[in-house]
């Protein structure tokens, strides 16, 4: 299954989020977003899974513009997880996870529910917790909070997953554990991964293409190796940067300094 922006162009209060976007994800594969702040990451995110649909051009879910996908079908095909996401104070973990399944709910069907129970039990399986099912979301950490809302995604059961900077104030084992999880899905499922990273090393590791967001447009799409260089970190996040090899095979980015501009002042990243 193949989702795919043409011309896609976000106006915000007369500014020009993102303009005339053309992208084509590949089905099963990891896709990396990254860019400066403000380039339109997030912007880009909203209209790919219709959470804002005031854009001009088109978004197309195997050839078909999901505009006219009903919201109900297109949740079960396609999920977000977006940055901020707050639960009511009581609700559990269990409860949460259940709410994935509302796309698979109507008035006049109330729902299968041996398969709501057997998705919702899979979704905690994935992200490691099982235990947790009527603890309340808000007493648990940061990287278990955030697991329990990636597993209420997976409770969609979607063919896509969509993320905005999953790791956002996680400590580095939290941010490890939730990468592998979404690393975990892809390659158990051959479920098609789009999120938006600001760690580049991240965006290195445990993505199959990157996509680099510059100016409101497309700077480069490819494979890591081809997109995260020294000088693409230059030229597009104003950053020097040395690249060597971990212990793991791995290349790592290391930002070493601002690039001066000609006239002696230093680039912001932002």
């Amino acid at each position: 299954m193949a989702l795919e922006t043409k011309n896609l162009t976000v106006t915000i209060e007369k500014h020009t989020i993102i303009k005339n976007i053309n992208l084509t994800f590949s089905p099963g594969r990891r896709t990396a977003i990254i860019g400066p702040n403000g380039a339109g990451k997030s912007t880009l995110l909203k209209a790919l899974s219709q959470l804002n649909k005031h854009y001009q051009g088109e978004v197309l879910l195997d050839g078909v513009d999901v505009k006219t996908i009903g919201r109900q079908r297109l949740s079960q095909r396609l999920a977000i997880l977006p940055q901020g996401a707050q639960a009511p104070p009581d609700v559990t973990v269990g409860a949460l996870v259940d709410f994935g399944r509302f796309p698979y709910r109507s008035w006049l069907r109330p729902g299968d529910p041996k398969a709501d129970r057997e998705a919702v039990e899979w979704a905690l399986e994935r992200t490691h917790l099982h235990g947790f099912l009527n603890r309340r979301v808000m007493g648990l950490s940061g990287g278990e909070r955030q697991r329990a809302w990636i597993a209420m995604a997976l409770a969609q059961q979607p063919e896509i997953l969509l993320l905005d900077e999953p790791t956002t104030y996680l400590d580095i084992a939290h941010q490890l554990e939730v990468m592998n999880i979404v690393e975990e899905i892809n390659r158990d499922y051959q479920m098609t991964v789009i999120m938006v990273l600001h760690d580049i090393n991240h965006a290195l590791q445990y993505a199959d293409e990157i996509v680099v967001i510059k100016n409101h447009g497309i700077f480069a799409q490819g494979t890591p190796r081809e997109i995260l260089t020294v000088d693409m970190l230059g030229e597009v996040f104003g950053v020097k940067a040395d690249i060597f090899v971990n212990s793991q095979g791995i290349s790592v980015l290391s930002p070493v300094s601002l690039v001066r501009r000609e006239d002696g002042r230093e680039e912001s990243t932002s």
